[in-house]
């Protein structure tokens, strides 16, 4: 199959479950999830796979045993190829349009240690911020769970102390609502992205390792 964008009928179904985020709502809609937000996603991932790797496509339920929020579904779809533990490449669609990125959503301990300990090295901390001046630079944008204060064995004037208080780091950008995300196009734009954020990805993949 070829790739032909997300129907505003995904974005409209997104929206609606927002609303009312229940069983009766979904099984009365689940066809519209299936053909316009499952179909597009599997089709996008499998066109962008010889490239990168094979996605896995997310599931839609929420796992809500230990969640205050009860609701039953998820009000976005992604899908995330992985190239390490916990580190690779996203894309999403949800009430908000489309967002891509990539990198790492968790460190273990040991890969965080790792982590921090490249930061600080002159070459490979250096060169991590050299990449994330790229991308920046590109209109990407880096998040990611943070320290607010120093972490553990490490000084606060370091020169890269904001790296260092990163607990994840991601890098990406919001696609929105822009005309592109319901045509073939997308499949570029995601690809570029992609291809634009994996020096980062790359790094992390190589320097944070246990």
């Amino acid at each position: 199959m070829t790739f032909e964008g997300f129907p505003v009928a995904a974005l409209d179904f997104y929206d609606d479950l927002e609303v009312d985020n229940t069983k009766s709502f979904w099984e009365a809609h689940k066809h519209v999830y299936a053909e316009s937000v499952l179909a597009p996603m599997k089709t996008l991932t499998a066109a962008l796979e010889p490239e990168f790797g094979k996605a896995k496509v997310f599931r839609p339920y929420r796992d809500v045993r230990f969640a205050k929020d009860k609701t039953p579904y998820k009000t976005h779809q992604g899908a995330f190829v992985a190239v390490a533990p916990e580190t690779g490449f996203y894309v999403e669609v949800s009430p908000r349009g489309v967002r891509t990125g990539g990198g790492c959503y968790w460190f273990n301990p040991g890969r965080m240690a790792a982590f921090r300990a490249a930061i600080v090295h002159d070459q490979y901390g250096a060169e991590l911020e050299r990449l994330i001046a790229e991308v920046t630079g590109s209109g990407y944008e880096v998040s990611g769970e943070r320290l607010k204060t120093t972490p553990r064995g490490f000084d606060k004037e370091h020169p890269r102390i904001e790296l260092l208080r990163h607990k994840s780091l991601t890098v990406g950008r919001m696609l929105g609502f822009e005309p592109v995300i319901h045509t073939g196009e997308l499949l570029d734009l995601v690809r570029e992205d992609w291809q634009a954020i994996r020096p980062v990805v790359d790094w992390i993949q190589r320097n944070a390792n246990a």
